[in-house]
């Protein structure tokens, strides 16, 4: 019997360890109609808290995390609930067995035109420290936390960080890398999970999504919000970008800038439909000397870079394939265009 009775007990304690995630954020951009989320936590797997809906808003369940409670929430989202309708009726309605509505914490964030909605909930039987903030278009929330100074970091550095919804969700993570943020991780690191989600309003509700990096665990000491970081900067380095969050209707080539270059220039490109992409540079005498792009492109416009600093001087071609992904045979671009380097 007494075997029986600490056999439920570790399992009672398992199921706390691994059921909680720590501190994390929703975010939206009305402008762009971008969503986003990022957290990190003392568990692996955190991104299982993180649920987008492109062009709606971010829902994270969390703390005594049950993926029941987070598909009744997507539900709500999809009926066109409010953030601060969605956690009342997921503490009237909690899905634990038995319900346990104070051991949950929920950051959820929309906007309908213009307007943003924000709420938070954060229960009393969640482990402390535990709070959350409320931004003008953001949520921080977060449990198991050294103090108070972690969300106020996050909060900090994603208002004030200038650039893109992805830049500042990565600048907000960094706020909280702080050894014991988590305080499960003391005294080595700030947590063992992290990731960073943006999803455009083009993109499908269950993904892929326009970003989706994922540091599911990481041996110690490493701080997996570091490694999130090298993900992050490699994404950004890829030249490929949306920044402009521009959809257009159709499919075009424009010509490079600066022209004449030395070493490095941009490539801007039209899809109009989810389509597969090669951009290649080409020497004069026709053998190919680079691959740009080699994959999907979902639609958009992107800039890519070209960097030929290995190169010599004189004339280059560059040429893009687009080919829709769901109709080839009546959907193909092609262009080509010429560039000058001088060096």
């Amino acid at each position: 019997m007494k075997k029986i009775l600490l056999l439920l007990v570790l399992f009672s304690q398992s199921l706390s360890i691994f059921s909680q995630d720590t501190f994390s954020i929703t975010a939206v951009d009305p402008v762009t109609g971008m969503v986003g989320s990022a957290g990190a936590s003392c568990v692996a797997g955190s991104r299982i808290l993180s649920d987008l809906h492109p062009n709606r808003g971010v829902i994270h369940t969390q703390a005594y995390y049950i993926s029941a409670n987070q598909v009744y929430a997507r539900n709500l989202m999809i009926m066109g609930l409010s953030p601060q309708q969605i956690i009342d009726s997921l503490i009237a309605n909690d899905k634990g067995s038995p319900p346990f509505p104070t051991r949950r914490q929920y950051g959820i964030t929309d906007f309908i035109g213009n307007t943003v909605r924000t709420a938070g909930y954060t229960g009393t039987n969640t482990d402390p420290y535990r709070n959350h903030v409320l931004g003008p278009n953001f949520t921080v929330q977060g449990n198991i936390l050294l103090g108070q100074q972690i969300l106020d970091s996050m909060y900090s550095r994603y208002l004030n960080t200038p650039g893109t919804m992805a830049e500042k969700l990565m600048a907000a993570l960094q706020g909280a890398k702080v050894i014991g943020a988590d305080t499960r991780c003391l005294p080595t690191r700030s947590s063992i999970s992290a990731f960073l989600r943006v999803a455009r309003p083009t993109d499908p509700q269950s993904g892929p999504y326009w970003l989706d990096l994922n540091v599911q665990t990481v041996p110690s000491p490493k701080d997996p919000i570091d490694s999130l970081q090298i993900l992050f900067n490699q994404w950004q380095t890829t030249g490929i970008s949306n920044a402009q969050n521009i959809f257009p209707e159709s499919f075009s080539l424009e010509q490079n800038y600066p022209n004449p270059f030395n070493p490095v220039t941009n490539i801007t490109f039209d899809i109009g439909t989810l389509s597969f992409v090669k951009i290649a540079v080409y020497d004069v005498s026709g053998k190919e000397i680079a691959i740009l792009a080699d994959y999907n492109f979902h639609r958009g416009r992107y800039t890519i870079n070209f960097d030929a600093s290995g190169l010599a001087s004189g004339i280059y071609i560059y040429r893009i394939y687009a080919a829709d992904v769901l109709n080839t045979s009546k959907n193909v671009f092609t262009d080509t265009k010429k560039m000058v380097l001088v060096k």
